[in-house]
């Protein structure tokens, strides 16, 4: 198993993460073609988000280079008939019905990357996997992961699936896949799509609160000490989380939402300038937080 490959995600790149899109057709066009031509190739969004408007916008922002792009949806959470939210749904016939909605919305005949948005221990699992090969067989994906912070998930696809991706949250302030998942995935040739990296800003000098099992005074200090070391390296706080993911040899890319022009240049400037952060640092970076574990669904 291989995460899509070389020439489909570079590692060290940025990834758009289209959850954060507006409604505005016009500018989302604009925004997505812009990140296009800035040699931004993979786009992540879910049939969840605004009820599937998301892969809508998506979908009619990039129709015309198609071929030039990665497209990553998501599966499993079935809206209800009244609207009133979603309910878990892994079963394989909903899945089959659930991809032609999205490639509809998505104006295209196939998925690069379709992912389990989910899961759970008891889900019925070989049904779900059946579900995914038969969409490749049938040329409807091409490859297919998990967005999962589940280890014991995570590791019953990793047994009996050919995943290629997992895709969840790591950065400084959650460091949670360090103990056991990256390892795991690094030894099974499975890529780690990062999300959250930024930790929703918090890193990067948004007013500090509680995050995670973290105090507003430990995320406070976290941040200090990745803005000083970032300075002191003659580089933006933003490179530093990138580079702080990247120093695993398994993640493939992160997926960061842009909402603005103005945030997408930030991003292709980081992106066209990769920092590579050395052992002292990295270990300077641990020692300002404390860890913790995943401590359910394991």
């Amino acid at each position: 198993m291989a995460i899509l490959g070389k020439s489909d995600l570079e590692v060290g790149t940025v990834s758009f993460g289209c959850m954060s899109l507006g409604d505005n057709q016009a500018q989302n066009s604009q925004l997505l073609r812009k990140a296009v031509d800035h040699g931004i190739r993979f786009f992540d969004t879910a049939d969840l988000y605004d009820k599937g408007i998301n892969e809508l916008q998506v979908g009619t922002a990039l129709k015309e280079v198609r071929k030039n792009v990665i497209l990553a949806t998501k599966v499993g959470n079935q809206w209800r008939p009244d609207g009133s939210g979603w309910d878990w749904n892994p079963r394989k016939d909903y899945i089959l019905k659930a991809v032609e909605q999205s490639l509809k919305r998505l104006k295209t005949d196939y998925i690069d990357l379709y992912q389990l948005h989910g899961g759970t221990i008891d889900d019925p699992i070989d049904e779900t996997i059946e579900a995914f090969e038969q969409l490749k067989t049938q040329g409807k994906i091409r490859w297919y992961g998990l967005s999962s912070i589940r280890p014991n998930v995570i590791k019953e696809y990793i047994k009996r699936s050919n995943i290629v991706s997992v895709m969840m949250q790591y950065s400084l302030l959650d460091t949670r896949p360090e103990e056991e998942m990256l390892d795991l995935l690094a030894a099974q040739d499975v890529g780690l799509i990062t999300r959250g990296t930024t930790a929703g800003g918090l890193l990067l000098g948004k007013p500090a609160k509680t995050y995670l099992q973290y105090t507003g005074s430990e995320v406070a200090r976290a941040a200090k000490m990745l803005a000083a070391i970032a300075q002191e390296m003659g580089k933006e706080p933003s490179q530093l989380a990138l580079a702080y993911v990247y120093h695993h040899p398994t993640v493939k890319t992160a997926v960061i939402g842009i909402r603005t022009a103005e945030q997408l240049d930030e991003w292709v400037r980081q992106m066209n300038d990769p920092l590579v952060i050395d052992a002292a640092r990295l270990n300077r970076l641990n020692a300002v937080i404390r860890k913790f574990y995943y401590q359910d669904h394991r």
